[in-house]
């Protein structure tokens, strides 16, 4: 894939998971949150405790505006403490 800005060559890889074609910007990817198989040596000899990210359980910021995630009782981001939702 060809960047649009600079006209350089951007490395792709293909999520084994969701068959996507992505740019390659992490370990994981960015539709389906699954790791991604970035060397077939790496998964043959992958702990077995080693765990996928579960997005689900994530506390995102109480703040309407902000996008970090909650850890330890405050954003990541802009460092709010959480204040969870009323029922």
């Amino acid at each position: 894939m060809i960047c649009e800005k600079c006209n350089q060559e951007i490395d792709t890889i293909v999520c084994n998971s969701c068959n996507e074609t992505l740019l390659k910007l992490g370990p994981f990817c960015y539709l389906c949150g699954k790791r991604l198989d970035t060397n077939v040596e790496d998964t043959e000899n992958k702990p077995e405790s080693e765990e996928e990210i579960d997005f689900s359980k994530r506390i995102l910021c109480s703040d309407g505006t902000c996008i970090g995630v909650v850890e330890n009782g405050v954003c990541k981001v802009c460092g709010k403490p959480y204040v969870p939702e009323l029922p």
